[in-house]
């Protein structure tokens, strides 16, 4: 019989290639004891290992062994035992068709077992690479979160991937899982439970679909974040003999060989043999060698693995071999004691981590990828301890065995995957009426023609319409676009703003569809940006919504397509510096409190690059963190860098599939209660699911409040997107934005984008276009701002290199901007289609693609006619532009609610600016929009418990056209939105005529109460003054009276609540239920036994498509807030006796708050200084020392030295084209904001300063840029307070000042030892951009920003 010539076969073991024995190398490790190329021998009892980590250990990281080239693992010769189905046999990938090392790890964790693995997937596989293996098992727990990395790794260096998970299995292993043990840690956080562990792998297609579902159940079975399951649970998805179940020590099979109980340990197989085929059952022996002395026996140890061995022979079921592999090499043993500490909440040494065990905290180091030769001696080592015979002929059995195994469940990433496969939703759940998709798609797109276009020239819009339907349809994406537009419409239907952003608002059918408001023909942008037949990735359509609304919109989309098509897109949050700072600094037990210095200390940097930090920024080399004596705690810092901790949901991602989509990805509950498929957006991607990115935008729904406010308070109804309504051409508009004051206005607002309008001037709609494209790397890098600013303003004339290029560059002043003048310029010289143009523009941003285009390019170019100086020309702005610069399509869509939120702000500035404070979509605190608003002339009213609402609201003011706006009860500190819905609510029963009378109908908490005292919330109630009034009326309450009277109404209110035996109506009494007791009282109702009960609930699942209740099951896990019912009736007003002029009005005679005690206590509480600005009490000393204010700066002198000063609102350090670290101070003065800008040589003395301080005086050189772009070069920065305390001490105003002087002409030497060197990341086009710049866009998360009192970036620490 021939010998069979596939690739892989599951009955045949590979060996050494013919005439070669095993590498000569491998005797000579053997005899000089080195077990593997990379890490120091083991010894039988582990004890030489790694020691775990201990709260004294200095660690310090050793240089890791140089590896030998020509080291390579023996191999062994045995029979494999036992059969296995014939779908093991199946036709694979696998590049070799034998293996130097034919051992396979089964099972193996990554840093995707949250807190648990130590090492990232493609670590673990470079480390089976180095070892020679042809497949590689990944088996997280819990789910399978690194899976499709972990695929792309192992296919980049040709390595089978097997696929599996590690699940957590309730005692006893059937029935429902039990109630988890609640047992108060560090602040009352549940300890890691002690459940049993099994893992599971999926052999073929179909095995994963069933380890999918599997792990789908398990997760929406119980409590969210802790997935249990039972073997009862687990039964339908085992039963097609497509998962292999693999009983390790960590399961009920290894607590009975630790118990020496081998009745106990068929009992425990016995459960599995009834749900699954004999052949399905493995047993898994591990044996880290621990132990070594007599009596032990626990789980690592080779008895235990032994004992396992003889059960499993008893039973009749296989063995196999795995390692337990937690991380890549020995030497990543510490982080693993550190991520078990910071997943227990506990320090290390606590007795909470002397679980020892391969499913507990480790006893030694070696948990590692081990080599097959390493993992040769354990089995030698298990197979005589079980007393299996020959050891060493046993020993090959048993590895012949796992191999066995692992042939029969490795992957074909893209036949068992679906990798490379497309999945779009069914056409029939868009169009039930035309017979195609495609059919449909060209119908409803020529439907439209006439509202988008009238009776205007239509070949241009035909033609252009038959192209983009024809590549739809050869691309067959029609259902996509279908899809994306029954969703766009189902947002319209509900009343919610939204807007599309990318490239496919270059797309006339999007246009058509109505899922983009920008005509793609009037601004000319390209389809083939946004899709052509040569590009490889699905398209990609962003939509962005009221955020206010967002998770209103998932639920409707999950209502309409089911849990069954449709599922949330995950993200894992990763360890960064901070994260990292604060895991270690408790698992070695340091003080909270240096902990969070420390923590603070760093901008938002990665983890690694800690100790660079510590050596390259100013502001870290004065804390003196990197003197070396914390050097050990950073280099733990730098081993979490990049390793996920938890999992959450994506902020836009929406997966809409087939009826398939639980077959290619497991499904969890999100924390609101979505369900949210393990994997992200680059993941789902690779797999060929349809990710709709719907993104909450915060200005849509400011500009939504906005409109709303217009219509309560004026009656003017507006539609933003009406071109009548608000026209493209107004002029006032423009010339605001011109004018800089855009603060609040959406993409204009930073400091950088107000001094570029203010340098170039707005003056039409593409302007903003081309203003919001020009701040972009691109265009900076090849430094095309200046000429275009130089054209604009009349200083000089267009230049183009060749008249081909005027209409192409033309509206940009023949500079490139945008990518689509680059795919029109490579088309144009090449003459070759836009499709074609496009691709060789992504080609320009790597060096080899770049290589490649240019060898292209000279020739296609000269073959056009075009002079060899011309094209080396054009060449030179490709090669400049590279594959930077912005889409125009998406300026485009940027720009459309750019203009319309700047002309609400032009003609209504106090509606929308309540709106940008209500949903605060900026990167600036409210007290600065605060300011804005009077400098607009909008006038701003306190807080008042008879006129605030949850949203900032518009008053009318004094005269008939002014405006006012009132601040929201939301802003104070510590209040729910139970509390503010009660005080809006009560209101209906009558206006708060007293203290005592708000207290008993709005039931607030004392702290909320007293908090709203002290903010002026019941000023307008006692018509309490200024504290600053020079005369007082006798007898008036005062705030200092309030607060008494708050004190004595909660006493009395707990003293009822004592005596009475029902609730009492004090504040102490009045609880909320948890979510989670909310969602057990709705499950009971859905279950009662009364009929009239259970028709009243609410049902659970909200789609009759979704299989098995994914949807209802994943809501009913929700832990976010449940929303504020309303309240069914209100009480009246309470008329107790005590309402201001009555007898029972009893003043104290305490005096009024002063003006600076009302500012602080506002700054404290509402995070807004509303009485009086933060800088106004020392205006006389910043006259008498001739600081300048930001309205008198533009009648200064350009390049003159000025001093500035004000509240500081935001820091920042976006990357600019020198490589070079600059920072971006932003200060409020009271008269408008001043923009600083510090380099690197200013930073050195006074980075600290920046950072840490919030008032401040700034000197530096005036720079005029434009018609009103304005800057200041800082040289140097000083806190406020500690300048005025100087003032003060002088004997006169004179003497002081002198005092000040001198500090100020004090040369200050730069912190710490200069760096020798400085680091700069430089892109393959040859952008250079510092590591510690801003990396995330501006502005700061919802939950963040409320009392923020300035605007920290990414780059900044604090």
């Amino acid at each position: 019989m021939p010998a069979p010539t596939s690739r892989r076969c599951a009955r045949r073991l590979p060996c050494s290639p013919p005439g070669r024995g095993p590498h000569p190398g491998a005797d000579a490790r053997r005899t000089r004891g080195c077990s593997s190329p990379r890490s120091p021998p083991s010894s039988p009892s582990g004890r030489a290992s790694s020691p775990p980590v201990r709260p004294s250990a200095r660690l310090r990281r050793p240089a890791r062994p140089a590896r030998s080239a020509s080291a390579r693992p023996t191999t062994w010769f045995a029979t494999p035992i036992g059969s296995w189905p014939s779908s093991s046999r199946r036709s694979g990938w696998c590049p070799t068709p034998v293996s130097p090392d034919p051992f396979v790890h089964l099972h193996v964790a990554s840093g995707y077992s949250l807190q648990y693995g130590a090492s990232h997937p493609h670590a673990l596989v470079e480390r089976a690479a180095e070892q020679e293996m042809d497949t590689l098992a990944l088996t997280d727990r819990d789910g399978t979160y690194g899976a499709v990395r972990f695929v792309r790794a192992a296919r980049r260096v040709g390595i089978r991937p097997v696929l599996g998970v590690d699940l957590a299995l309730a005692p006893g292993g059937s029935g429902p899982a039990p109630a988890q043990r609640r047992t108060p840690v560090r602040g009352g956080a549940v300890r890691e439970p002690a459940d049993q562990r099994v893992t599971f792998l999926a052999s073929g297609k179909a095995g994963w679909a069933a380890l999918c579902r599997m792990v789908s159940s398990v997760h929406l079975a119980g409590e969210r974040g802790r997935p249990v399951a039972t073997v009862d649970l687990l039964a339908p998805h085992l039963g097609g003999g497509d998962v292999v179940v693999l009983l390790g020590p960590s399961s009920d099979l290894g607590s009975a060989a630790t118990r020496r109980r081998d009745d106990l340990g068929l009992a425990a197989i016995a459960p599995w043999l009834e749900v699954l085929p004999r052949d399905n059952l493995v047993v898994e022996l591990v044996s880290h060698r621990l132990g070594g002395r007599a009596g032990d026996w626990g789980p690592g140890t080779s008895p235990h693995a032994a004992r396992m061995a003889g059960i499993a022979r008893t039973a009749g079921v296989t063995t196999v071999l795995t390692n337990s592999v937690r991380y890549a090499d020995r030497l990543d043993a510490p982080t693993v004691d550190v991520l078990d500490a910071a997943r227990r909440l506990v320090p290390l040494g606590s007795s909470h981590l002397r679980d020892v065990g391969p499913g507990g905290s480790r006893g030694n180091a070696e948990g590692f990828l081990k080599s097959g030769k390493q993992m040769h001696e354990v089995a030698e080592e298990i197979c005589r301890l079980a007393g299996l015979g020959d050891g060493e002929v046993e020993a090959r059995r048993l590895l012949a065995r796992t191999r066995v195994v692992a042939d029969r469940c490795a992957l074909d990433p893209r036949t068992d995957l679906g990798i490379g496969e497309v999945h779009f939703p069914e056409f029939a759940l868009s169009d039930t009426r035309a017979p195609t998709a495609d059919l449909a798609l060209r119908g409803r797109c020529e439907a439209a023609i006439g509202a988008r276009y009238g009776n205007g020239p239509m070949a241009v819009v035909w033609k252009r319409l038959d192209d983009e339907l024809e590549t739809i349809r050869i691309l067959g994406y029609a259902s996509y676009f279908l899809t994306v537009a029954d969703v766009t419409d189902l947002i319209g239907r509900m009343g919610i703003r939204r807007a599309a952003r990318g490239s496919g608002a270059g797309s006339l059918v999007n246009y058509l569809l109505a899922i983009s408001g920008v005509d793609p023909i009037r601004h000319g942008l390209l389809m083939e940006r946004f899709l052509s037949v040569r590009r490889a990735s699905l398209p990609d359509i962003d939509v962005d919504v009221e955020s206010a609304r967002r998770e209103e919109v998932y639920r409707a989309i999950l209502d309409r397509y089911g849990g069954e098509r449709c599922a949330a897109v995950s993200m894992m949050d990763t360890y960064r510096v901070r994260h990292a700072v604060r895991d270690v600094g408790a698992a070695l037990g340091m003080p909270p409190g240096e902990i969070d210095a420390i923590a603070k200390a760093f901008p938002h940097i990665r983890a690694r690059d800690a100790r660079l930090a510590l050596r390259d920024l100013p502001e870290l080399r004065v804390t003196g963190l990197g003197d070396g004596e914390l050097d050990t705690f950073f280099g733990l810092v730098e081993r979490l860098d990049g390793l996920p901790r938890h999992i959450a949901m994506h902020p836009c991602g929406v997966l809409l599939s087939d009826d398939t989509l639980l077959d290619r990805t497991p499904v969890e509950a999100s924390w609101a209660g979505f369900p949210m498929s393990q994997f992200d957006k680059d993941d789902v991607e690779e797999l060929g699911l349809l990710k709709l990115d719907v993104l909450g935008i915060r200005m849509q729904s400011a500009m939504a409040h906005a409109v709303a406010e217009v219509e309560r308070v004026d009656g003017v109804r507006l539609d933003l997107d009406d071109e009548a309504q608000v026209p493209f051409d107004d002029p006032t508009t423009y010339a605001m934005i011109s004018s800089a004051k855009t603060l609040g206005v959406f993409q204009i607002e930073s400091p950088g984008q107000r001094e570029l309008v203010g340098k170039s001037g707005i003056e039409s709609f593409d302007d903003i276009i081309t203003d919001i494209s020009l701040f972009r790397p691109g265009p900076v890098k090849s430094d095309m701002i200046t000429p275009y600013l130089e054209v604009k303003q009349g200083w000089t004339t267009a230049h183009y290199l060749h008249d081909d290029l005027r209409p192409i560059l033309e509206q940009t002043r023949g500079v490139v901007v945008f990518h689509e003048q680059v795919i029109e310029m490579i088309a144009c010289f090449g003459g070759v289609s836009y499709a074609e143009g496009d691709e060789r523009r992504r080609a320009l941003g790597d060096t080899e693609g770049m290589a490649t285009t240019r060898a292209w390019f000279f020739p296609r170019a000269l073959a056009q006619g075009y002079d060899l100086a011309l094209v080396e020309q054009v060449w030179k702005v490709l090669e400049a532009f590279a594959s930077f610069g912005f889409c125009k399509a998406h300026a485009a869509a940027f720009a459309l609610p750019t203009f319309q939120s700047a002309w609400l702000k032009a003609h209504w500035p106090a509606h929308f600016l309540s709106g940008v404070l209500t949903h605060d979509p900026g990167m600036y605190p409210k007290r600065l929009i605060l300011d804005d608003a009077r400098q607009f002339g909008v006038g701003v009213l306190g807080l008042d418990v008879n006129a605030s609402a949850a949203s900032y609201v518009v008053e009318r003011g004094e005269r008939e056209e002014a405006h006012a706006i009132r601040l929201s009860l939301t802003d104070v500190k510590g209040i729910s939105g139970a509390e503010v819905a009660r005080i809006v609510e009560a209101r209906g029963g009558g206006p708060y005529v007293s203290l005592s009378d708000f207290f008993h109908r709005a039931r607030v908490s004392r702290p909320v109460l007293e908090r709203l005292v002290l903010a002026g919330g019941f000023d307008g109630v006692y018509a309490i003054g200024s504290g600053d009034q020079a005369v007082h009326r006798r007898g008036r309450v005062t705030r200092r009276d309030l607060l008494l009277q708050v004190a004595e109404l909660d006493l009395l209110a707990r003293s009822v609540d004592r005596t009475s035996r029902g609730r009492g109506r004090g504040l102490s009494s009045r609880r909320t239920p948890l979510p989670a007791a909310a969602t057990a009282t709705d499950a009971a109702a859905r279950n009662s036994s009364d009929p009239a009960v259970r028709s009243g609930s609410e049902p659970t699942e909200r789609h009759s498509r979704a299989d098995g209740g994914v949807w209802a099951r994943a809501a009913a896990q929700s832990r976010a807030a449940r929303p504020v019912a309303a309240a069914e009736s209100v009480q009246l007003t309470l008329r107790l006796g005590d309402e201001p002029g009555e007898p029972g009005e009893r003043p104290s005679g305490l005096p009024e708050m002063t003006t600076l005690e009302r500012m602080r206590a506002e700054l404290e509480i509402l995070g807004l200084d509303v009485s009086q600005h933060g800088i106004t009490s020392y205006d006389p000393f910043l006259d008498a020392l001739g600081v300048t204010r930001s309205r008198d700066l533009l009648r200064r002198r350009s390049r003159s030295e000025l001093l500035v000063a004000g509240v500081k609102v935001a820091t920042q350090t976006p990357p600019i084209k020198s490589g070079r670290r600059v920072v971006f101070l932003t200060l409020d003065d009271g008269t408008g904001p001043v923009d600083a800008t510090f380099f690197e040589d200013a930073q050195g003395p006074y980075a600290s300063t920046v950072f840490s301080s919030w008032l401040l005086v700034v000197r530096g050189e005036l720079r005029r840029t434009g018609p009103r772009g304005v800057s200041l070069r800082a040289t140097g920065a000083w806190e406020l307070p500690a300048l005025y305390t100087l003032w003060q001490r002088g004997r006169t105003d004179d003497e002081g000042l002198e005092l000040v002087r001198a500090e100020l002409a004090t040369v200050r030497e730069p912190a710490g030892d200069q760096p020798e060197r400085r680091r700069v990341l430089v892109h393959t086009s040859g952008f250079q951009m510092s590591p510690y710049s801003d990396i995330k866009p501006a502005g700061d998360p919802a939950k963040d920003v409320a009392r923020k009192l300035w605007h920290r970036s990414p780059g900044s620490p604090g």
